[in-house]
């Protein structure tokens, strides 16, 4: 089997991913299930399919992924979609891992993603943080966010993402795309250069270490709007998160700059469907005095109880998010249970149904 078949049976089954590990038949995962199809793969056959899909993505040497062990990179296939790549050695061999993006935008109403989570593309200054587990759908939502502002709105948006997955027309906005690698060679850095780029809002792909987190929160404390992501889960931990990246005498510090700056934290989950599809479970938190406080104060075990009694503000804990779920008839009661955060408050307002 050649890559561009398997490109395009995934393309065709709607499949979100692509595993081609040697030792197993391709893998697809089609609605976080992971179907294996077809003759299992050799360490040769790996081989020459990788060099396939180098010479797709427009011949990239392969040299970095020879020498380092991993590449991330995208590319665009005419008229079939877009797709993101990892290749990586494991246990002596090459694999990959292939990411399927369409050409056309996410659509948010037909993903689920709620108006209180699109709110925040109104938002013009501050530090709004999207969370969650790898695969949860934070950049289709970022998409969506990205693309309402530039639906909307005439300002300078830059992306700073690894590597690039949707592209953006240029509508009310004007939008620059940079990808690590290809064209910057950190985040930190790119930050830091976007200050010096007439930005409105800057989109950083992920906060992964001190200095990113510093950048960022230094480009949101200049008037700024950037919106990031981190791979964790409910807004309590993840600003627990920030600060514990940073060294005990410069954390309470970063605790006052996040109270001034953050604006919103909104963490996501996609949980299975009776219908055997993916539904998304949101968190909201938009920052009001009181959280500020607690940020500043060291308080963040409150800021779950402020969450779930701030509707009126837009708020909704992720227990909450999977109540309404159950309630609409779309997710069971069990998958609702295991993705809960509060296990015994679910089981009481589930036993109340």
């Amino acid at each position: 089997m050649k890559i561009q078949e398997i490109l395009e049976q995934a393309v065709r089954q709607s499949a979100s991913d692509i595993l081609i590990i040697a030792g197993m038949p391709a893998a697809y995962k089609i609605n976080g299930l992971i179907q294996r199809q077809g003759e299992r793969l050799l360490p040769n056959d790996i081989e020459a399919l990788t060099r396939e899909l180098y010479q797709l993505a427009g011949g990239r040497n392969m040299d970095r992924l020879l020498e380092k062990g991993d590449d991330d990179f995208s590319f665009a296939v005419p008229g079939l979609s877009r797709f993101r790549i990892n290749a990586l050695k494991q246990r002596g061999s090459l694999g990959l891992v292939i990411r399927v993006v369409s050409f056309q935008l996410p659509d948010r109403t037909a993903l689920g993603i709620p108006d209180n989570v699109m709110a925040f593309a109104r938002y013009t200054r501050g530090l709004v943080l999207f969370t969650g587990p790898a695969g949860s759908g934070k950049t289709t939502t970022l998409a969506c966010l990205v693309d309402a502002v530039n639906s909307s709105r005439n300002s300078h948006i830059i992306t700073i993402e690894d590597p690039i997955e949707y592209l953006h027309q240029h509508k009310q906005s004007v939008v620059t795309q940079r990808e690590l690698s290809t064209d910057t060679q950190s985040y930190d850095v790119a930050l830091r250069a976007a200050l010096r780029e007439a930005p409105d809002i800057i989109l950083l792909g992920e906060m992964r270490d001190a200095d990113t987190i510093r950048a960022a929160v230094t480009a949101a404390e200049t008037g700024h709007l950037v919106i990031s992501t981190l791979h964790t889960i409910g807004a309590s931990s993840t600003i627990d998160r920030i600060v514990d990246s940073f060294p005990p005498e410069q954390q309470q510090q970063i605790r006052t700059q996040l109270a001034m700056v953050l604006e919103g934290v909104v963490s996501q989950q996609l949980v299975p469907t009776v219908d055997g599809a993916l539904a998304p479970a949101f968190e909201v938190m938009s920052v009001n005095s009181a959280i500020r406080n607690m940020i500043r104060e060291s308080k963040g075990h409150q800021i779950d109880n402020v969450i779930s009694q701030g509707a009126a503000e837009g708020m909704v804990t992720m227990d909450q998010s999977l109540l309404r779920l159950v309630q609409s008839g779309r997710v069971s009661r069990e998958e609702a249970l295991r993705h809960s955060i509060n296990s015994e408050w679910m089981q009481k307002r589930l036993a109340a149904l």
